[in-house]
């Protein structure tokens, strides 16, 4: 015994030996009432020094896993349900299982069949990558947002660490309801709830909106976000695409669809649509009084909304709507700023988000008052802005380089994108873009296949999407220049 024990040299010596006298209690290898050996002893055995051994020995104790006899020494205490083997198991005897794939329900199994992530490419080493449009890190200013953290814990850092409010952080709240206001959007009877990012926001608002003596119905662009799809989905609806066209979605079939179906709800996407990047163009926006005249509540998806890197200024549906109510507005930072601060938030009627809050917190109680505090303090010490400008002259310097790459080594696609973090290309119809996946992958180049964002399986094959933030220079062209050449070989068959 005590032979197996093995440092690491990151963490504490102390918890080291803590955890692993732990771990033989807990396995049955120490007894209750067994004695240990002594600090001395333990402290030959394990090769450290006897400090170390006296301050494992207090947590032990102090975890309930040990007790002290003065002047005779540790002792293992004894555990209450402690062994697995009274379950079965170690003795030889028949063990407690369950067949959990046997247990779980239809949401569950299609969570699973839905998961992008799960059924993705995993990149070998080396491989040149257009599958993310996360925000590049090393545009990410780390002094800004230490400074932040550091000024709101200052002035209120014991009650950021306590519970929060389901609805949100006050004072981020205030500052995002000005926010959208200088967007145009009228925020009389309006009011905002703030999530974990723009998902949990859509499976909040989908959650309430769903029929419950039916299935819904939606209606939204085709393509559109995966994570949309998959939600929408998930939450039971029956999901009606669109055909997008050069300048947004195709509004005289929207207008045949209306007149036949009736819908719950639609989801739309106006500005850098995920995945074709097209802006929803002016005349277009009369998509708006089609939905009031057929009484149909809009989801907004404000995403990528401030990666504009041309043109005036794009208010978003919801200022459209003016005091009217009929527009739910969901929004985050997360492809401009740091996704890592799990924070969005969903902006509607006032009696929308009163019932929104409720349903948040019964899930989760609220969203991380620290990253909301953290979100609030680096936007009020005015980095945002300042970000913000640093990041649409990059990104637009890598867009321009990745379009311009496209049109010399890709001339056999159709481009479309109008800013944010990708491209959308489609190919002749001889072209499907999973067997060039496959080709490409083995000559080290990986990016996302465009049917996945398609509401109908079979639909945009010859689709895919590029994601050029977080690939550098070199690889943009490099990595262009291979999927020019396979899809040569591809015409070419």
């Amino acid at each position: 015994m005590f032979q197996d024990f093995k440092l690491v040299s990151d963490r504490p010596v102390s918890i080291q030996v803590k955890e692993y006298v732990n771990r033989l209690i807990i396995k049955g290898a120490l007894q209750a009432d067994q004695k240990l050996p002594s600090t001395r002893e333990m402290s030959v055995l394990l090769k450290v020094s006897r400090n170390t051994v006296i301050a494992a020995y207090e947590g032990l104790e102090d975890d309930g896993f040990t007790y002290a006899i003065p002047g005779k020494g540790s002792y293992v205490a004894a555990m209450v349900g402690q062994s697995a083997k009274d379950n079965g198991g170690s003795d030889g005897s028949a063990t407690w299982e369950i067949d959990w794939k046997a247990r779980m329900n239809e949401y569950a199994i299609s969570a699973v069949d839905l998961d992008m992530m799960k059924q993705g490419i995993r990149a070998q080493k080396g491989t040149i990558s257009f599958t993310s449009i996360a925000p590049d890190e090393q545009l990410f200013d780390l002094g800004d947002v230490r400074r932040a953290f550091m000024d709101r814990m200052a002035i209120e850092g014991q009650v950021l660490l306590n519970y929060g409010y389901a609805k949100g952080y006050k004072p981020l709240i205030d500052y995002l309801m000005h926010y959208m206001e200088n967007k145009g959007v009228d925020i009389i009877g309006k009011d905002m709830l703030i999530t974990g990012g723009f998902t949990e926001g859509f499976d909040i608002v989908l959650s309430a909106l769903r029929p419950s003596a039916r299935r819904g119905a939606a209606i939204c662009e085709n393509p559109t976000h995966h994570t949309a799809i998959k939600n929408l989905k998930l939450q039971g609806f029956e999901i009606t695409g669109i055909p997008m066209e050069c300048d947004g979605i195709d509004v005289e079939r929207l207008e045949e669809v209306l007149q036949t179906n009736n819908f719950d709800l639609a989801y739309l996407t106006p500005s850098y649509h995920n995945p074709t990047g097209i802006v929803m163009s002016p005349a277009k926006r009369a998509v708006m009084k089609l939905m009031m005249r057929h009484q149909i509540p809009v989801i907004e998806d404000g995403f990528n909304e401030e990666l504009r890197y041309s043109g005036a200024h794009i208010a978003p549906l919801i200022a459209t709507a003016g005091q009217g109510n009929g527009v739910i507005y969901i929004g985050s930072f997360s492809k401009v700023l740091f996704p890592g601060l799990r924070v969005g938030w969903v902006l509607g009627d006032r009696a929308l988000i009163d019932t929104l809050e409720s349903i948040k917190r019964a899930r989760t109680i609220h969203t991380s008052t620290i990253d909301q505090s953290i979100l609030y303090q680096y936007m009020l010490n005015g980095n945002f802005d300042k970000h913000v400008k640093k990041a649409r002259t990059e990104y637009k310097r890598k867009y321009e380089l990745t379009k311009a790459c496209c049109e010399a080594h890709l001339p056999e696609a159709q481009v479309s994108g109008d800013g944010g973090l990708h491209l959308f290309l489609t190919f002749p119809t001889g072209v499907n873009t999973r067997q060039l996946l496959e080709a490409c992958t083995e000559q080290g180049v990986i990016f996302t296949p465009g049917d996945k964002f398609f509401i109908q399986e079979g639909e945009g094959t010859n689709t895919l999407r590029l994601g050029f933030s977080r690939v550098t220079d070199e690889n943009i062209e490099r990595g262009i220049q291979i999927i020019g050449k396979q899809t040569r070989n591809f015409l070419k068959a």
